[in-house]
């Protein structure tokens, strides 16, 4: 009994490392055939990677991983969901920033009151 236990859990570590080792795996968009995007991104099947590359060579390079979406069928979630796995020109892509809040007009002072 106790030799089934060590089994299984030597073999459910080898299994938590190994999806590790595949979550780290990056992609650039940019020069990535669509076998490659198929099997690296999440969510993004044959179709879609071949779209990509398609999409590339009319368009250009990416430039951000948000312009993937100008591609039928990838949406903001399929970017976000995949952004660890993005790189674009060599650089893995950042977390998209924040939204600043709208800059506020300067109050103006009300004028002195002379006596």
């Amino acid at each position: 009994m106790n030799k089934l236990y060590v089994l299984i859990k030597t073999l459910a570590l080898t299994a938590l490392l190994a999806t590790s080792a595949f979550a780290a795996e990056k992609v650039n968009i940019n020069t990535a055939d669509a076998a490659t995007l198929d099997r690296v991104l999440v969510g993004i099947g044959p179709s879609k990677a071949e779209a990509i590359v398609i999409y590339r060579k009319q368009n250009g390079a990416f430039r951000t991983a948000d312009q993937l979406t100008s591609v039928k069928g990838i949406g903001l979630a399929t970017v976000e969901k995949n952004r660890d796995r993005i790189m674009v020109g060599g650089v893995a892509v950042s977390p998209a920033p924040a939204k600043a809040a709208p800059a506020k007009a300067p109050v103006k002072a009300a004028p002195a009151k002379v006596h």
